[in-house]
């Protein structure tokens, strides 16, 4: 609960819609890492890297659930 209220608060000093738009997405990324336990650090750097390759038929296999599918694969358990 304290993450929402904080980006709340944080919220208010955005400066443009589109900024509020921009870290809505952020905190919405973030926040489905988190719960889906994804390291938010690994995936959005993953993301940001290899996006400008990325066709848009492929865009919902980088969602952070499908990612983390792909994750597992590529590691074997130990």
């Amino acid at each position: 609960m304290k993450r929402v209220v904080l980006n709340r608060k944080n919220s208010l000093f955005v400066g443009n819609p589109r900024g509020g738009r921009t870290a809505a997405i952020l905190a919405s990324l973030t926040s489905t890492c988190r719960r889906l336990d994804v390291d938010p650090q690994l995936y959005l750097t993953q993301l940001l890297i290899n996006l400008p390759a990325v066709q848009m038929s492929e865009l919902a296999a980088w969602l952070p659930d499908q990612w983390k599918i792909r994750q597992a694969a590529r590691i074997p358990a130990r």
